[in-house]
């Protein structure tokens, strides 16, 4: 499998913008910061929402958020997405038309940055859910992707304030999708999936956001059985996963997490007591601290 089929372009100069201040010690200093912009989605004639994002990927992000949003479903067929940067507006057209007013009426407000709502009757969704129960994490992947994404070159390594989600298989990161909000991150994954045909069946979910409610939905919904945080996790999000039987690993760093959810799916194949101080300076030396992506 090929690694980084699709990953972040921290030189793209639509990204970030430089920007002059001064530090500490009162000296002037230049520093990149994140572009944030927005974005408004139809689906079809109807607008549904307008979202700040960085703006890359606006297609992706477009499909994924109706998909996780219960808006469009896996047999849709989508006949043309329209994005038109001069307007940042973006129209995804299906064959079919679909009603939803009454899933407009029907919110819950979450925890997400930037723009994080679920509909209501996606918590109701989740629980049809049956997450594959083949599927394996090892220890050794596990450490091996933890390496491999955090010294990966990222957006968030040139001006921060940003959030990542990969998706994995074994130990392999195949998608690397940023943005200002985890659940825009998130959505471009599950559009690439859906335009791929890819089946998440076998597949991991990392995340250097918090475990919250939003993300362990998300999650069940693209029907992803395992997923991985270097951050830490909330009491909603725990138990919605153990509901789920979706595998919930977070504090992920070094050779060191916690799982409180499909622990069963876990195979410790890894030799804790050899490698980990090389390993935990690999990481550090290709890349910062990465404690300000808990907000």
């Amino acid at each position: 499998m090929k690694e980084f089929l699709v990953r972040p372009t921290p030189d793209d100069p639509r990204l970030s913008t430089a920007v002059e201040g001064i530090d500490h010690e009162g000296r002037r200093v230049v520093t990149d910061v994140v572009t944030e912009r927005p974005l408004t989605l139809f689906l079809n004639a109807r607008e549904i929402v307008t979202m700040m994002t960085i703006g890359d990927h606006p297609d992706l992000l477009a499909i994924g958020f109706l998909l996780n949003q219960g808006m469009l479903q896996q047999d849709d067929r989508i006949t043309a997405v329209d994005f038109d940067e001069e307007i940042s507006t973006v129209v995804v057209r299906t064959e079919r038309q679909t009603s939803y007013e009454d899933k407009l009426k029907k919110k819950v407000q979450t925890s997400g940055c930037a723009q994080g709502t679920v509909f209501g009757d996606l918590m109701d969704e989740i629980r049809a859910v049956k997450l594959s129960g083949d599927a394996r994490i090892k220890t050794s992947w596990l450490y091996a992707l933890t390496r491999k994404i955090n010294t990966e070159p990222s957006l968030y390594l040139k001006a921060g304030a940003i959030h990542g989600c990969v998706l994995c298989r074994e130990d392999v990161p195949l998608v690397y999708m940023e943005d200002v909000g985890r659940h825009n991150a998130i959505d471009k994954i599950a559009g690439y999936m859906f335009v791929n045909g890819i089946s998440p069946d076998d597949k991991i979910f990392y995340t250097t956001g918090r475990l919250t409610s939003e993300m362990v939905i998300k999650c069940v919904k693209m029907r992803i059985p395992i997923l991985v945080s270097r951050s830490g996790f909330t009491a909603w999000g725990v138990e919605l996963a153990v509901k789920a039987g979706l595998t919930l690993i977070g504090r992920a760093r070094g050779k060191r997490f916690v799982a409180l959810s499909g622990t069963e799916r876990i195979v410790f194949d890894a030799d804790l007591s050899a490698g980990e101080d090389e390993q935990l300076r690999s990481a550090r030396k290709g890349s910062r601290s990465v404690e300000g992506q808990d907000d």
